[in-house]
């Protein structure tokens, strides 16, 4: 059974940096592409970054520059930090294998707010 444990979310003033983890199991994250992806009240989830089985990235255009999504493979384990975040950063934050998705785990919740 695939899981995701998302952690790391708070609440963060606007400029100022959060780092997201999630511990997945049941599926070796660095065989398959992996993503995080968020959902804003009242706003459908939606997709932020990936990370292939490769090594290689890429983000939604709202977060480039400032998210850096990557691995740990031994500890199974995918991160992405997130720099000078913004109001509209805030959202619960998921972390899911790519395509297809799986099912999602509870996921973290981010509020950047002044």
């Amino acid at each position: 059974q695939v899981q995701f444990v998302e952690s790391g979310g708070g609440l963060v003033q606007p400029g100022g940096s959060l780092n997201l983890s999630c511990v997945v199991s049941g599926i070796r994250i660095n065989t398959t592409a992996m993503g995080w992806f968020r959902q804003a009240p009242g706003k459908q989830r939606e997709y932020v970054t990936l990370i292939t089985a490769a090594g290689d990235t890429a983000y939604r255009d709202s977060v480039k520059g400032r998210f850096t999504i990557s691995r740990d493979n031994p500890k199974n384990t995918l991160s992405l930090q997130m720099n000078s975040l913004q109001p509209e950063d805030t959202a619960v934050y998921y972390c899911n294998k790519y395509s297809p998705r799986l099912g999602y785990g509870r996921g973290t919740q981010v509020i950047v707010a002044s």
